[in-house]
């Protein structure tokens, strides 16, 4: 398993030499995105995220560790296949599953369809960090917003949020889903190889300060400043920007949508 992103490009390359898609990549915006900030991630470690994609700071989004993120991301682009374009996530994980394809960047809710495929994690597919993430955490959480509505439907609400926070439910739902509970305190003993490796990576990213608003999925930067990376991402993730070019269009992008 590849513990860095040069070891990935090596492992990327004997895909190819077996004749397989070396990796698999649905491109749309938020696909390109995750993919993105993994890198980020991994080429600057989790202070050069904070920088440049929690604080969205100017000087950290056209510097040299930036070029290297977006050379990266280059070079990963020619591990896709030509039919990526528009790819919905599912399909994409089901050419890993099918053998068509050697691995995905993706969160941990694309194992649901290897459970569904009836596939057993640590035995025909293993779970990793984005290489050179390890101890970070870059997250997304389903949520449920409740409005105040008054105390008549208070205790109403307190159930269910009682329900749905309650150790036998995120059980129930994780293990089925493929993610990890939001808790960090549920015991990992029915949960799979896969999961127990995200709750104690979520358990460490947490105490150490490194669990992370992921930008894709809505929890770095509101949704305008949002868009505007991702499209600066996307474009430059299909050879529309060049590295250059995309280095000096992120901060404006950024600066133009706040």
């Amino acid at each position: 398993m590849p513990t860095n992103i040069d070891e990935l490009f090596a492992l990327l390359d004997k895909f190819k030499a077996d004749g397989i898609i070396p990796l698999a990549h649905g491109g749309v915006p938020w696909q390109d995105g995750t993919l993105w900030e993994a890198v980020v991630l991994s080429v600057g470690g989790p202070d050069f995220y904070k920088k440049a994609v929690l604080d969205a700071d100017p000087a950290a989004l056209s510097s040299d560790t930036m070029k290297k993120v977006f050379d990266d991301m280059s070079k990963l682009r020619t591990y896709f296949d030509p039919n990526f374009s528009g790819r919905e996530w599912n399909l994409s994980t089901a050419l890993v599953i099918e053998g068509k394809a050697g691995a995905q960047e993706m969160g941990d809710w694309s194992k649901g369809e290897w459970l569904r495929a009836k596939k057993v994690p640590g035995k025909d597919f293993v779970c990793i960090r984005f290489p050179g993430t390890q101890g970070s955490v870059l997250f997304n959480a389903d949520q449920f917003m409740m409005f105040d509505v008054g105390d008549k439907q208070k205790d109403a609400q307190l159930k269910m949020a009682s329900a749905v926070e309650d150790p036998a439910f995120q059980i129930a739902f994780n293990t089925v889903k493929g993610s990890v509970p939001a808790r960090t305190d549920v015991p990992d003993t029915q949960f799979d190889d896969c999961a127990k490796k995200g709750m104690k990576d979520l358990a460490e990213a947490s105490s150490k300060g490194t669990l992370m608003g992921s930008l894709a999925h809505g929890y770095a930067q509101p949704a305008a400043v949002k868009e505007a990376m991702l499209d600066v991402i996307t474009q430059q993730l299909n050879g529309q920007l060049t590295t250059e070019a995309a280095l000096k269009r992120l901060p404006e992008a950024v600066a133009a949508a706040k």
